[in-house]
């Protein structure tokens, strides 16, 4: 698979699906899964921070703890050969090339006490 990813361009990974489909696979995984987390809610401001890293065309998220043990994502950008961003080089004011550490985020909201959530009303 990996090979498969960078032989695509890694911006163009992912694709629109149907409702019906979308909800099939929600429904089919938390049947599978009734105790692990329902959904996750991530912010436009932090996603578009990664994105706009030099050199990000993508978002890998990883499945993972929190400090208090929920579980959680952790996202970070991705370049065009597939590798987690870890570092970008930068040109400080002297016009010295630097390093910064890229952004590496947490914090979702989990909506597992909604009620009803988005994609029910294809069920309804």
């Amino acid at each position: 698979m990996n090979t498969e990813l960078t032989q695509r361009n890694i911006a163009q990974v992912g694709e629109a699906i149907s409702h019906e489909l979308g909800t099939q696979m929600i429904m089919d995984y938390q049947s599978a899964n009734p105790t692990d987390a329902k959904n996750y809610t991530i912010g436009r401001d932090i996603l578009d921070q990664i994105l706009a890293q030099p050199g990000c065309v993508g978002l890998r998220f990883y499945n993972a703890y929190n400090e208090i043990g929920e579980k959680t994502l952790v996202y970070v950008g991705v370049d065009n050969a597939g590798k987690s961003l870890i570092e970008y080089v930068v040109v400080h004011q002297d016009g010295n090339l630097g390093a910064e550490k890229a952004i590496v985020a947490d914090r979702t909201v989990n909506n597992d006490n909604d009620l009803f959530t988005e994609w029910e009303w294809l069920t309804a």
